[in-house]
């Protein structure tokens, strides 16, 4: 271990000129910053790297060519052997003097490592447990060394070891008196490198001794560390201050529009952004650039730029409205031409069918009904244009859902008779509105007959 102190003095003293020219290789995100003008601050002292430019697995390992050491304290807890030979024997006592020692005990002790190599080393230790025996205190201590393998590869770095100690007891006779015995021990653990020179250290030890009996052979103690060391012998590499940059020149504009001349398309001439290029013409002056517009020679409108197509906003377009500049009537009646209108007075005629008659509480029709059916299929043929809803009606007289079903079969009887000669099916539509909506009274016959008919209405 003496090859610790000259790794001592050197992990401590002002880094070399030639450890500081190795460290202008390896610059840092810590390193002092250039001033405003560009220029590094040559006056600024040297700083130990922080290593930020490496990934923090690879940061700390134990580095290749060093020597290095480490220094540190442990704490933990011990299981002593309840078989454990480590009492002072006298022979007028009980059992010779022995008694078990503490299921467990705390551990606390200090070590020193030299590790000439990346993956291998020596190590020394010693330590203190304080522990209790027949009900009183018996101190263990343990003092040892041991050889080290590492895998350094990693700022996290396993390792296993082996090696000698003594193992020994201090208390009153009263206790278990006071003893050593030598053992070998061993054990495995991690360390985290945290920091260049912070590192946490766990162990598992086991430490094999003589079990109490001559022909008992040996016995294990366990103990399980949390240590922490200072690590010691890194390279002394810096962060340097940074060297001025050259400043580039600044991008040209050279027809000043804004427009870098790397991205200018036209770049000699004043354009706009992004491609430098002067906005392509609008012949019209209807604010849409010939490019977007439908219509570049006639001034006109959203969206396409061409003149409006629906001045009347009947919502039929030139040149399919009949009436550019009139609306067309939303009335069922050639809702398609763009021209205003009106219903012809025939449908007005048919609004109520007077002369539709059926048989009693059926849908069946009555002869006589046929001259007024055939005057509505005239209209419907005439006006092709025009869709129509047959709504049947009945009176109050009897159940309200069976004259709703027999409204319903009327008025699907009249569309029978409009289809069978000629009309359209999908221009009619029908409605059983049943009692619902009376014309008169139902308190008198005359009532009841004016209730009980069939009615068109034109739909729009």
């Amino acid at each position: 271990m003496l090859a610790l102190l000259p790794l001592l003095a050197t992990t401590f003293a002002a880094p070399s000129a030639d450890a500081t020219a190795a460290a202008g290789a390896s610059v840092s995100a810590g390193g002092a910053q250039a001033s405003a003008g560009g220029q590094a601050d040559a006056s600024a002292p040297a700083k130990l790297s922080k290593r930020r430019d490496k990934r923090w697995i690879h940061r700390w390992a134990p580095e290749r060519g060093r020597q290095m050491g480490e220094l540190g304290i442990y704490g933990g807890v011990i299981a002593p052997a309840r078989n454990l030979e480590l009492f002072q024997a006298e022979l007028g006592l009980p059992r010779q003097g022995f008694a078990p020692l503490s299921r467990a005990a705390f551990d606390v002790g200090a070590r020193l490592s030299y590790l000439p190599l990346r993956f291998f080393g020596f190590e020394l230790e010693g330590g203190a447990m304080p522990a209790r025996a027949n009900g009183r205190a018996a101190t263990m201590w343990t003092a040892r060394g041991h050889l080290i393998a590492q895998l350094g590869l990693w700022s996290v770095t396993p390792f296993a070891l082996v090696g000698a100690s003594a193992l020994g007891v201090s208390s009153d006779r009263a206790a278990v008196g006071n003893d050593v015995d030598a053992g070998i021990h061993f054990g495995v653990g991690v360390k985290f490198f945290l920091t260049r020179y912070a590192m946490l250290r766990v162990d598992l030890r086991d430490t094999v001794t003589s079990a109490r009996g001559v022909d008992k052979g040996a016995t294990n103690t366990i103990e399980a560390l949390l240590g922490l060391s200072l690590t010691l012998g890194r390279a002394r590499d810096v962060d340097r201050p940074a060297r001025p940059q050259p400043q580039p020149e600044p991008p040209a504009d050279r027809d000043g529009d804004g427009v870098l001349d790397r991205d200018d398309q036209c770049i000699d001439v004043p354009g706009d952004k992004p491609t430098g290029c002067p906005p392509p013409p609008d012949r019209d002056g209807d604010g849409f650039r010939d490019p977007d517009d439908a219509c570049p020679e006639v001034p006109g409108i959203a969206p396409d730029g061409c003149p409006d197509r629906d001045p009347d906003k009947d919502g039929i377009l030139d040149p399919d409205d009949a009436c550019p500049d009139k609306p067309e009537t939303k009335n069922g009646f050639e809702d398609g031409d763009g021209c205003p209108d009106e219903v012809p007075g025939e449908f007005g005629q048919l609004e109520v069918l007077q002369g539709v008659f059926f048989d009693t509480n059926k849908d069946t029709l009555r002869p006589e009904s046929r001259k007024r059916l055939d005057e509505a299929v005239a209209a419907l043929t005439k006006h092709a244009s025009v869709r129509v809803e047959v709504s049947g009606h009945t009176d109050s007289t009897g159940n309200r859902e069976h004259n709703m079903e027999l409204s319903q079969r009327r008025a699907d009887a009249v569309k029978r008779y409009l289809v069978e000669h000629g009309i359209d099916a999908a221009r009619i539509e029908t409605r059983g509105a049943g009692p619902d909506e009376p014309l008169d009274t139902n308190a008198s016959k005359a009532g009841r007959a004016q209730n009980r008919r069939i009615e068109f209405r034109v739909l729009r």
